[in-house]
């Protein structure tokens, strides 16, 4: 049998019983593949890292070693999240690379969309590399593959796949999560008492904040753009719309307006909201978010995020528009 393949028999995981069945049975699976030995994972705190990594110590323990490289481009909160639930909550055998100035100064003056994602992918495994040939004793390789990405790529995406390990490091790869759905991975998350914004964490492209800092990213610039990110997503959230809409983000452009503070003119950026739905991401809809939610998300992020005078609303579907500004 193609163990790539889902078989036709496989019950959609939908409720509590049937996760906590899946995880007994993958916790069995894993123990017996990985015996007395250590697997490596890349934990980035999104939800297929965070189950993958949660199944393993529920499996194996200390034999697992998780690898969180924060580039500098997290949103607001998310690596200390890391930290806090995987290394002193379940208590993980946690290496927490804090990568930010390496990410920061070779990124300066690079406005070009493709190439800052290539440097962003391709230092990310550097830093990963650097971390595992550090680490001895390493048979295996964890990854928090879903099906979506095999169907989409009949292999594995190659942002999941980590490339350039040194070639005297044979690893034999561990998907626990590779033939479930993306719905099912949060139940899962959810039987494996991980935290619920954690588990229903809205999808952050891998360059993370780097290809919302449109055009060249600037450490002021960036900064802003986190903190009206962590605005938006808190205002939603206090008014149920985090769970309706598919995903919501703020970009900020490399462009200033003139703005009026204190009866002064000043110079600021403008951040640009952007909240779609969709079931498939080929496509998505405009969200209709309430004028005084709109009002408040404004009058909160140009009183309280420095170098942000305007804040505008980008009503564009795909097609036309595509989900991310780059």
């Amino acid at each position: 049998m193609n163990t790539n393949q889902r078989p036709e028999s496989m019950t959609r995981i939908t409720t509590p019983e049937l996760a906590k069945a899946f995880i007994d049975e993958q916790v069995e699976a894993l123990r017996a593949q990985i015996g007395d030995k250590k697997v490596l994972l890349a934990l980035s705190g999104g939800v297929d890292s965070s189950v993958v990594a949660a199944l393993l110590i529920k499996a194996v323990g200390k034999q697992l070693v998780c690898v969180h490289v924060n580039h500098g481009l997290m949103r607001k909160g998310e690596s200390e999240q890391v930290i806090k639930v995987f290394g002193e909550s379940l208590g993980a055998n946690l290496i927490y690379v804090d990568a930010t100035d390496r990410f920061l100064d070779l990124l300066a003056g690079v406005a070009e969309p493709e190439k800052k994602r290539k440097i962003i992918g391709g230092e990310f495994i550097k830093v990963f590399d650097e971390e595992a040939s550090k680490l001895e004793g390493i048979s295996f390789l964890a990854q928090g593959t879903i099906y979506p990405d095999i169907i989409e790529s009949k292999g594995v995406k190659a942002h999941h796949n980590v490339g350039g390990l040194p070639e005297d490091m044979e690893f034999e790869l561990v998907e626990p999560v590779k033939l479930l759905f993306k719905d099912e991975v949060r139940v899962v998350g959810d039987a494996l008492g991980l935290p619920h914004n954690m588990v229903y964490r809205q999808p952050f492209p891998g360059p993370g904040l780097g290809v919302r800092c449109l055009g060249a990213i600037t450490r002021d610039r960036l900064e802003a753009l986190r903190e009206a990110d962590a605005i938006l997503r808190e205002e939603f959230d206090k008014n149920g719309l985090a769970g309706k809409v598919w995903q919501y983000f703020i970009s900020v452009p490399d462009f200033k307006s003139v703005g009026v503070k204190d009866d002064k003119r000043y110079e600021g950026w403008p951040a640009i909201i952007r909240a779609v739905n969709t079931t498939d991401a080929m496509t998505a809809t405009i969200e209709e978010i309430p004028y005084p939610v709109l009002h408040t998300i404004t009058a909160r992020i140009t009183a309280e995020v420095p170098g942000i005078n305007r804040v505008v609303y980008d009503l564009t579907p795909k097609p036309t528009g595509t989900i991310e500004w780059e």
